[in-house]
């Protein structure tokens, strides 16, 4: 028997809301993710759990444990409880009962076999009751130990369920496949043969997965099959895989951590709103292209957007041209980023004002920086000249 273990599982909080549905008779397992992780060795954030009880007897069960349920999601089955100052998602077993490509409608089922197979992948269909034992409806254990990532049963009709599975498969696929033996060949068939279904997703939902994905230790194989399969130009028009190894190459000499902006800035795509990002990420994310194609010095970027920024570009720069980082440049950095311009309008004034106080302001600090940041306040105002 295969069994789990870990904080996440023995936690108060877990063992009090699956105790309380095992103790009056429902069948109560952890599902997807924390198990998944757990037996990966990987570290488990949520932990949802799968219920043969009906989402009023969840509701009553909690109250009369003592326990705060909230109908987050009743009417897909979802009641969220809060134990130890814990939410956990307490979902009823479901089956599809029709599906659009975008969201399911679904009945409530009585078997877990019933309940998994409408799950995506082989390795998230994985339950393990509050005492660890796992239990493999669908024969997902094999894969996950291959880390070989598989469509449950037809691989084109998952994907025609819910079309956000193919930026699903490629995500997954960075963060828990082995990119040694490649990927599945009926899942990539069954992805270039639904790309149409690609156009129905909202850009909210594409932009949050292809974020998750960038953010992976290693999503350069994802990407390049992507782009292969004829994902990528549809989601982002345009973009090109070819810059993201050697970025990553630049990553580490810098000991950057992965970042997906970052990222997403080298394959050349720079439309935010596009993605519907976050208005800071779109501020971000066209900041990093136009220092990347800009003409600032690393020390000027690190002094006009900070350390981290200087070493973005530093790294975005050296993977556009397929160069390695120049490590001399990066000991001034810091010195950069913390320097100070020393000429104030209050030093120029009342013998300048208006446009000309501005011109000759941005033509010191320019002097100052061309410097190495080195000249002092004496200095800059002797070549003021006179008004």
């Amino acid at each position: 028997m295969t069994t789990v273990t870990g904080d996440w599982l023995t936690a108060p909080g877990t063992q009090a809301v699956m105790g309380m549905l095992e103790d009056a008779g429902y069948q109560a397992h952890a599902v997807g993710g924390c198990v998944r992780n757990a037996l990966l060795g990987e570290p488990v954030a949520d932990v949802d759990i799968s219920t043969d009880a009906r989402p009023e007897t969840v509701i009553a069960l909690a109250e009369a444990a003592g326990l705060k349920p909230v109908p987050t999601g009743i009417d897909h089955g979802t009641i969220t409880v809060v134990a130890k100052g814990e939410p956990f998602e307490v979902t009823t077993y479901r089956a599809d009962v029709e599906t659009d490509g975008r969201r399911a409608v679904v009945r409530f089922a009585d078997t877990m076999a019933e309940d998994a197979v409408r799950r995506d992948f082989t390795m998230n269909a994985l339950y393990a009751d509050r005492r660890g034992a796992v239990v493999d409806p669908l024969g997902g254990l094999p894969d996950l130990r291959a880390r070989h990532l598989r469509f449950i049963e037809d691989a084109a009709q998952r994907i025609r369920e819910d079309y956000l599975r193919t930026l699903r498969f490629f995500r997954f696929h960075a963060w828990y496949g082995d990119p040694a033996q490649g990927m599945d060949a009926e899942a990539l068939s069954a992805i270039a043969d639904n790309l149409d279904g690609l156009d129905r997703l909202s850009a909210e939902r594409v932009g949050a997965e292809l974020l998750k994905l960038l953010a992976a230790p290693d999503p350069v194989q994802a990407v390049a099959v992507m782009d292969r399969t004829g994902v990528l130009p549809r989601i982002l028009p345009g973009a090109s895989p070819r810059a993201l190894g050697p970025l990553l190459m630049a990553e580490a000499a810098l000991a950057l951590a992965p970042e997906p902006l970052r990222r997403l800035a080298s394959t050349g795509f720079a439309d935010g709103a596009a993605l519907r990002l976050s208005k800071p990420d779109q501020k971000r994310l066209a900041l990093l292209r136009d220092l990347v194609e800009g003409t600032e010095a690393l020390p000027e970027v690190a002094y006009r957007h900070g350390t981290e920024t200087a070493k973005d570009t530093a790294a975005l720069r050296a993977a556009m041209l397929e160069q390695p980082v120049d490590p001399d440049a990066l000991p001034e950095l810091a010195k950069a980023a913390n320097a100070r311009f020393p000429v104030t309008a209050q030093d120029l004034m009342p013998a300048l004002t208006g446009k000309a106080l501005g011109d000759r302001l941005r033509a010191l600090e320019s002097q100052w920086i061309a410097s190495g940041f080195t000249l002092s306040r004496e200095d800059l105002l002797k070549a003021r000249p006179e008004a």
